[in-house]
């Protein structure tokens, strides 16, 4: 980790010298020895970091290497603030600029002072170490090792996930009595300590065909450890679709009207909620009223607990499964699926001795599936004999210790094993909450605004963007089991992700050791006395806050991350509102007068004064204090009204890469001093509503990542973006607002996304004569979105002009009226995954679409089409994995031609209601695995149900699930 560490400030120290050259005259040579010093320490570190278990003292050099690496990156920074801030402050008269060069030449007095004082302390430092016996290593192995895990990374496209070894008897049980009408109780429940697989045998239960067949309604809620009931209901409401989660606070709702709806859906309907890890009695009481348990209903819950109590308390009629550790024999299947998932094509076979060493290791994890599964995430990556006695002698050397081998053993023995160029991208983790789903877009534009990822790595590689240098560290730490995939896109890419809460636990508690990271929340603050608390955080870099007042508790200056994950911001002002009458905890009865009016009128002034005298206090502070931030990160917090009011102070955060400020209640400007930010990598206003953006974004060149708000304030003068020759991302993007030729000097464009107006000025018939929209060879995603208040459609001619520059692109996203799609020439031939809503075509799109050679993914949604008859051609569709038909209203006839979609897997056919019944051809479909019927009506069910007419065509289909059929 500090090898890591040093590694990233020395690298950043020497950008430094560059980038400030102006502003760090006069000591710019101190700050080039600083930086070799640092190189040179590092090399001491590789035996000093492995060596750290064995002594304590070598444990608190290793801190205190990392501290003096963190220490000489904030005397740089500090000095370069302080000269900034001074030569923006206008001083005009002689006498103020001889004060103000005097007080310049202090400070370059101090800088040098105190780089030597560094200089001085890692001499001191170094010379302990060699003391010690702790040897200088060469570096040399550092470019060996890189191309190595670009092998790991071209070796691996599809990393295997954890399955379900020995839990068949356990799936087939929870299924049967789940989908056993007769059997009168509520909740069934999954118990058994952590890491014996609950989660994954509820998702196999959640997901299996008979269950879906079953129930109408699906829905998952992970309760964490500090369990809000309001959060957990409205969780399920929003997963259920009853309420929108991110809608805003005037359609908020009270607890006792959340526990209501929630509970009359419950019991009207036929649903399944899935409660992941409860862990006490009292948190099943304080979200229970929301469950209809007394009451006659067809819905059920499935829940699971290390706690067997809260299994009893629930329901004690209910179904009990306890789940038990692994066999000898299953516990080695589980590890062979881990440990060898390229034995079959690799070209190597399983050693005798190494199957010795792998069954003995594996013994010592007791039949834990997730220590089982975090030691084969070790092994993987070894593939030498050496390599595996090297893991054997550090599990034989815990027990020699008197220690036992469990999960948390696995855990650190996984982490020391992770290289050091892993174990900070790991320990960043820890700054999200609790099963907290991890979109990798984002992880990775934080881990770059953050130099965790070298950029000297991306430079080694040719081409290779920083960006891919940060997946490919992702996709290692998933190859080794420390992080879990949740979703992937259509190329396997990881989409997003999420940490199993005991390596989550460890990760906090190594963030926590490491002073990597620090997460504020109210229950820990309200546990922890001051005095206690103080010193922990006084030289904390990076906050995850869970309660965006207690950021007021934090002194210290050194901080470069603040990410907000607030849960109570919004419902203690509510409480406090004139809206709390509108969630019935008031009633204004039939007796209101005009005073009372004026009352109200008042009340609302009052509050609002008082909303934003706190929420400017709260920015006022970030702003005044925390001068050395890289990350300003309001995306995940449920605060209303805070956004624009940080603005009028965000100036001054100079050193900013990364500014999220997620949704904002009302219009405001965007203040044109936000230009100052000039490291700026990513800005992200795409939920900010009326948002008035000044023509300044064009200075700020570092820009890689620009999201602008969906609707904009129009002004006469459009935005200049021309100068953004590094945007990867571009959202947002409108002709009314932005010059369209601007896009032409992006080179480096990876994904766009354009809402409506799009009109292509000055546009000729002959296309020859147009200069080509789009120059990226690296644009992988583009979208086209309408705006509710634009009533215009796009001209298909712009949008064929548009997709002939776009050669590279894989996923395409049209959600706006076009009438007519473009001939197949003009469409992309790599495009692998096609969304269309809204484009109104009258003309059928599968011939169109359907000799896309690279074509995996075809979503048809709400009008589509407005034509009544599709056909697919034989030989269509080679590639196409899935397929969705949704809300195409006036479809009454699908027809596929024999050999057509070869490849298909997926088939989901929702709310077409004239739809009269699959195509016969469908029975040739042998790949097909998975049919989804869902919101049709009764007859279009009961033809393919066992016994239908139509049942033959789709009897070789695994799973067949019906939702909603029943009209």
């Amino acid at each position: 980790m500090a090898e890591s560490v040093v590694s990233n400030v020395a690298a950043r120290l020497e950008d430094l010298v560059i980038e400030e050259a102006k502003f760090l005259r006069g000591v710019a040579d101190q700050v080039k020895h600083l930086q070799m010093e640092l190189v040179w320490m590092k090399s001491f570190l590789k035996e000093a970091d492995s060596r750290q278990a064995e002594n304590e003292m070598v444990r608190m050099w290793v801190a205190e290497i990392r501290e003096i690496a963190y220490d000489a990156e904030d005397v740089i920074e500090t000095f370069a603030l302080k000269i900034a801030s001074r030569r923006r402050g206008g001083i005009s008269n002689f006498i103020k600029r001889s004060a103000c060069i005097f007080k310049e030449g202090w400070m370059l007095h101090k800088v040098r002072s105190d780089i030597e004082g560094i200089i001085s302390r890692i001499t001191d430092l170094v010379r302990r170490l060699q003391s010690y016996g702790i040897k200088e290593l060469s570096d040399g192995a550092s470019s060996s090792s890189s191309s190595k895990r670009q092998q790991l990374r071209q070796s691996y496209p599809h990393m295997k996930e954890p399955n379900a070894v020995g839990l068949d008897n356990a799936i087939k049980e929870l299924v049967s009595v789940l989908v056993d009408e007769g059997r009168h109780f509520r909740v069934a429940s999954i118990c058994g300590m952590g890491g014996l697989g609950k989660t994954t045998l509820a998702k196999k239960v959640y997901h299996h065909a008979q269950v879906r067949n079953h129930f109408k309604y699906f829905v998952w809620a992970y309760i964490s450890q500090q369990c809000q009931r309001r959060t957990v209901w409205r969780g399920i409401l929003s997963g259920l679709g009853l309420i929108d989660e991110k809608g805003g606070i005037l359609l908020d709702m009270g607890d006792q009207d959340l526990a209501a709806k929630l509970y009359e859906f419950l019991r009207e309907n036929k649903c399944l909620v899935v409660l992941d890890d409860i862990w006490t009695t009292e948190d099943w009481d304080a979200i229970s009223p929301a469950f209809p348990m007394e009451e006659e209903t067809g819905s059920k819950i499935l829940l699971t607990s290390r706690n067997k109590d809260v299994a009893w308390h629930a329901d004690p009629r209910g179904c009990l499964h306890e789940l038990q550790f692994l066999t000898d024999e299953d516990s080695w299947k589980l590890f062979q699926h881990i440990a060898f998932p390229r034995s079959d094509s690799a070209g190597y076979v399983i050693e005798e001795k190494m199957e010795e060493l792998g069954k003995d290791m594996v013994k010592q994890c007791a039949g834990l599936p997730l220590a089982i599964v975090v030691l084969g995430g070790i092994l993987v990556t070894k593939h030498s004999l050496n390599d595996w006695q090297i893991v054997h002698e550090n599990v034989k050397s815990y027990l020699r210790r008197g220690r036992s081998w469990g999960i948390h053993e696995a855990i650190a023995l996984s982490y020391d094993n992770l290289p050091p160029h892993l174990k900070p991208c790991f320990l960043y983790l820890s700054v999200f909450p609790e099963d907290y789903k991890i979109h990798v877009g984002k992880l990775i534009k934080l881990w770059v605004a953050e130099d965790i990822v070298s950029l000297a790595e991306s430079e080694e590689n040719g081409e290779e963007m920083i960006e891919d240098v940060a997946e490919g560290y992702l996709s290692e730490l998933v190859e080794r089991y420390m992080v879990l995939v949740g979703e992937r896109d259509v190329s396997s890419k990881i989409k997003t992700c999420w940490m199993h809460d005991l390596i989550r636990d460890f990760c906090l508690l190594k963030a926590k050791q490491e002073n990597f990271t620090y997460v504020l929340d109210r229950f820990q603050m309200e546990q922890a006395e001051a005095s206690i608390l103080s010193p922990l955080i006084s030289k904390v870099r990076r906050l995850g806050i869970n309660d965006s007042f207690l950021i007021n508790r934090i002194k210290s200056p050194h901080l470069r991350s603040a990410l907000f994950f607030d849960q109570y911001f919004e419902r203690e002002l509510l409480e406090r509102s004139p809206l709390s009458k509108w969630l019935g905890e008031e009633d204004y009865g039939e007796s209101f007068t005009i005073v009372d009016a004026c009352l109200e009128s008042l009340r609302w002034v009052s509050w609002l004064c008082e909303l934003r005298h706190k929420t400017r206090g709260l920015t006022r502070y970030i702003c005044n204090n925390f001068k050395l931030l890289r990350i300003l990160d309001f995306g995940d917090a449920n605060i209303l009204f805070l956004r624009i009011l940080l603005l009028s102070d965000i100036g001054s955060l100079i050193h900013l890469r990364f500014l999220s400020l997620g949704r904002c209640a009302f219009a405001a400007m965007l203040p044109s001093f936000i230009s100052k930010l000039r490291f700026l990598q990513t800005l992200d206003l795409r939920d900010c509503v009326g948002v008035y953006v000044p023509n300044v974004l064009w200075k700020m060149e570092r820009l890689r990542h620009l999201y602008l708000p969906q609707k904009m304030v129009s002004t006469r003068i459009k935005l200049k973006l021309n100068t953004l020759k590094n945007l990867q991302t571009l959202v947002n993007f409108n002709t009314k607002n932005c010059y369209l030729e601007n896009i032409y000097c992006m080179k480096y464009l990876r994904e766009l996304g354009i809402r409506t107006p799009f009109i292509v000025e000055n546009f000729k018939e002959d296309s020859n004569l147009n200069t080509p929209v789009i120059t990226s060879k690296h644009l992988r995603s583009l979208s086209i979105i309408k705006n509710d208040d634009d009533h215009e459609s796009i001209d298909p001619r712009h949008l064929t002009y548009l997709l002939s520059s776009c050669h590279n692109v894989c996923e395409l996203h049209l959600s706006a009226e076009i009438r007519k799609l473009p001939e197949p020439q003009h469409i992309p031939s790599n495009i692998a995954h096609i969304y269309l809503a809204r484009a109104m075509l009258d003309e059928d799109p599968l011939p169109t679409l359907q000799n896309l050679p690279n074509l995996r993914i075809l979503e048809l949604e709400e009008s589509a089409f407005v034509g009544m008859v599709m056909i697919c051609s034989a030989q269509g569709f080679p590639l196409l994995h899935s397929l969705s038909i949704i809300s195409q209203t006036n479809l009454e006839e699908l027809r596929v031609n024999e050999g057509a979609m070869p490849n298909l897997h997926h088939l989901r056919i929702a709310d077409c209601r004239k739809l009269k019944m699959l195509p016969n051809e469908l029975r040739f479909v042998t790949t097909l695995k998975e049919l989804k019927i869902e919101g049709m009506p009764k007859a279009f069910k009961d033809k393919l149900v066992e016994g239908g007419e139509d049942s033959y065509k789709v009897q070789h289909v695994p799973s067949i699930i019906f939702q909603n059929c029943d009209y």
